[in-house]
């Protein structure tokens, strides 16, 4: 299980890695050795999260996200597969918490009787600079 809260994991089974050959740093042992991991996560079919939790991952997963709904993130900042596996796997899980939390709602506000004298006094001052730059009449 990849525990993601203390109400929220993972199981096993709803996760696919597949080690590829990753560039980057690692010598002669980067073109033997496949060391990059691609994790895959089915968001759509999983039993773990809420319809909102999905939702909400949905929208922040962006690009990472197919159109069947599988997350996919792609780690190969490290030298060894077990590395690279921990930092998917982290990723996962950083991403699903941001995802639980609900977002507050806006309440809607106005301005203040101050704050709306403030902004017509500045307009006036404004207007009066553009009124004395007009063209200087010929009454002589």
């Amino acid at each position: 299980m990849l525990e993601i809260t203390p109400t929220l994991a993972i199981p096993e089974a709803e996760l696919q890695e597949r080690f590829v050959r990753a560039s980057g740093p690692g010598g002669q042992n980067v073109n033997k050795v496949a060391t990059a991991v691609e994790l895959r996560f089915d968001v759509a079919r999983s039993s773990a999260l809420t319809s909102e939790v999905r939702e909400r991952l949905r929208a922040l997963a962006g690009t990472r996200m197919t159109a069947d709904g599988v997350l996919l993130i792609d780690a190969r900042r490290f030298r060894t597969q077990a590395q690279n596996r921990e930092d998917a796997r982290a990723r996962l899980a950083d991403l699903i918490r941001q995802a639980t939390i609900r977002p507050k709602r806006r309440r809607k506000t106005r301005p203040t009787a101050g704050a709306k004298e403030r902004r017509m006094q500045t307009k006036r001052l404004r207007s009066d600079a553009k009124q004395r730059r007009g063209k200087v009449g010929l009454d002589e």
